[in-house]
């Protein structure tokens, strides 16, 4: 084979190669969400090639994740992994905000009723680096100083107490805000340690963890690894609710 046969031929290989590998790469699916009797079977976290296959049974639910869109799965039946999504027109909107980096300390994203009217109990905070301290569990946080804790309700005030190993701190919420800053000085942000919030128009105690992040991740496929190898799982709800909310139609 002459040279410039030879340097042809890898060429095309070379061009083979990384469609292979960008084709590989684009079909992967994730399980971000599993319920049923089928979730042991299809774990959260599990890889999916475009050739797998699931099985679900009744009651089964499985969401994936690809590409930034989640397509959502319900038993009984037979799904390839390769099925695709059309997200919905207003998704691009939903999660800039969702994974927006800073957001701004104002009264946003909460609820307003008249006076014979109950207080939803659906309302998520509308940013992910926001603590919603009605979530427990592990929250992953990646800039402590800028810390903000949030509410649903914003018509009342309310006080917040947080203790953490004998200390203990008070946040004031006043009527019409929902953003509180953490108070740093008096109770630094700790990993792996307990913090017990009560009040704040919470049913019951609630105690949540905080796990460090060296930076907030750029995407979301990116942000749901990132939450679920730091058992995040809260956060990780949040997005995937919000995700699938905007799911069209699927493949």
């Amino acid at each position: 084979m002459s040279f410039p046969d030879l340097r042809i031929a890898l060429t095309a290989a070379a061009a083979v190669m990384a469609l292979a590998v960008a084709g590989a790469a684009a079909a992967q699916s994730m399980i971000v969400r599993s319920t049923g009797p089928s979730a042991a079977k299809y774990p959260t976290g599990a890889k999916l090639k475009s050739t797998d296959r699931l099985t679900l049974v009744a009651g089964d639910k499985v969401v994936l994740i690809q590409s930034g869109k989640t397509r959502t799965l319900s038993g009984p039946g037979t799904y390839s992994a390769s099925g695709t999504v059309q997200a919905s027109q207003s998704m691009g909107a939903t999660v800039a905000r969702m994974l927006a980096k800073g957001p701004q300390m104002r009264s946003r994203g909460g609820f307003s009723r008249g006076p014979d009217e109950a207080a939803p109990t659906d309302i998520r905070a509308p940013n992910l680096w926001l603590l919603d301290y009605r979530e427990p569990g592990t929250f992953c946080v990646a800039d402590p100083a800028a810390l903000l804790l949030w509410r649903p309700d914003m018509e009342s005030d309310q006080l917040l107490r947080i203790e953490q190993d004998g200390h203990s701190e008070t946040v004031a919420f006043v009527s019409g805000a929902n953003f509180r800053k953490w108070p740093a000085d008096a109770l630094p942000i700790r990993y792996g340690v307990d913090y017990h919030l009560s009040g704040g128009g919470l049913a019951a105690p609630v105690t949540v963890r905080f796990a460090a992040l060296d930076s907030v991740p750029e995407t979301i496929d990116a942000t749901v690894e990132t939450l679920m190898a730091n058992n995040c799982a809260p956060q990780l709800d949040r997005l995937v609710d919000a995700l699938s909310e905007g799911e069209g139609t699927g493949g």
